[in-house]
């Protein structure tokens, strides 16, 4: 039987990166989306077959919850879970509301939340699968002017390293990756003179790609990696922290 993958936040950048990746390699992808529903549309179309989009806000325990049910009446359960969907803002602390903080809190960390605790049972039942949790590279290092952001990201990090121990005597592999500058929307949002500075600080001396992070995510999923657990890789080029 195939393995299943299910990926948050799967319509745009690294997540419809990683879905397009995944689905190459024979597995059935799963992925969610909560606003993109026209790609979440053409990507049904493009893949006919071991695919399934879902709408989903994963800030909500009841739309993660409907999205798993889904997911195991399609493909019999989630062998992989990749926590992709994510929301960034970038201004000054102090501009910040309350609702922007804790929207930020609520996509970024409780979202993880949300499918880790539909996954649970029954990666634990099968002794075995794979969680992959997104952070970012200013989760290690912070970044000025997105500090909401830098939070949740290195929240991330200790949620990975502490369910790694967790999840570890059921034989499920718990990890996280911690992307440098990629070349994402998100990203866009720096501008053009920005991007080239970061591009000249990055040692391999470009901006990195989705495929980039994608392909590391795949090793994390594969058995390639099965005694790795409670790790950050970090795709950055070098870019020193």
């Amino acid at each position: 039987m195939k393995e299943t993958v299910f990926i948050t936040g799967g319509t745009r950048g690294i997540g419809q990166k990683t879905a397009e990746l995944f689905w190459g390699k024979g597995y059935n992808v799963v992925i969610t989306y909560e606003k993109s529903e026209k790609i979440a549309e053409e990507m049904q179309k493009y893949y006919p077959e071991r695919f399934l989009a879902i709408k989903c806000d994963v800030s909500k325990s009841g739309d993660v919850k409907i999205a798993f049910e889904k997911c195991k009446n399609t493909f019999g359960g989630a062998d992989i879970l990749i926590n992709n969907a994510g929301i960034s803002n970038e201004k000054m602390l102090c501009d910040f509301s309350e609702e922007e903080w804790d929207r930020m809190f609520d996509v970024n960390i409780k979202g993880m939340f949300n499918t880790v605790k539909e996954a649970y049972a029954y990666m634990v039942n099968q002794k075995k699968g794979k969680i992959i949790n997104m952070s970012s590279i200013w989760g290690m290092a912070g970044a000025s002017c997105e500090v909401p952001y830098s939070a949740t990201k290195a929240a991330v990090i200790g949620f990975t390293k502490a369910l790694a121990k967790e999840l570890g005597p059921s034989g499920i592999c718990v990890n996280c990756v911690a992307p440098g500058v990629i070349d994402t929307d998100m990203n866009k949002v720096h501008g053009c003179d920005v991007l080239e500075e970061l591009k000249e600080e990055t040692p391999l001396g470009r901006i990195g790609t989705a495929e980039d992070v994608a392909r590391a995510v795949l090793f994390l999923a594969s058995d390639d990696s099965s005694f790795i657990t409670g790790q950050v890789i970090s795709p950055n080029g070098g870019f020193i922290i």
